[in-house]
């Protein structure tokens, strides 16, 4: 299968699983805010990696998507012209948090930066 096309259908996994979230009614899903970021499929088409971000518990909430596993990969084997629907395995996304981590090192950089420039002008002064 060409590189493109996985790349295609990975979108369109995400996209499709995007959409049957707001049709879940999980508590542990609904209250966490859970949303998803991305999807690789494997080249079989049998497996399915599915990222998802939260707000709440991530532990809960990958439960909460365990559960409501069976209706999203019905929702995708009813939207997607696929041979095989893939087998859905969630993991959280820890992209965001670590570019929140990394925002938030290069604002004390940032921070530091303007201290010394400071204190060098005060030091010609």
């Amino acid at each position: 299968m060409g590189k493109y096309r996985r790349g295609r259908i990975n979108d369109a996994v995400a996209q499709e699983l995007a959409i049957a979230l707001g049709e879940v009614r999980e508590p542990k899903v609904i209250n966490n805010f859970v949303s998803i970021t991305r999807a690789e499929v494997a080249p079989d088409l049998k497996y399915a990696t599915v990222y998802f971000s939260c707000i709440g518990d991530s532990k809960e909430s990958g439960e909460g998507l365990k559960k409501v596993t069976g209706m999203l990969r019905h929702h995708l084997a009813k939207t997607l012209n696929l041979r095989v629907t893939p087998e859905l395995h969630f993991v959280k996304d820890g992209s965001i948090e670590h570019g929140a981590h990394i925002a938030r090192k290069l604002e004390e950089i940032r921070q530091q930066d303007e201290k010394i420039r400071q204190e060098n002008q005060q030091d010609e002064d």
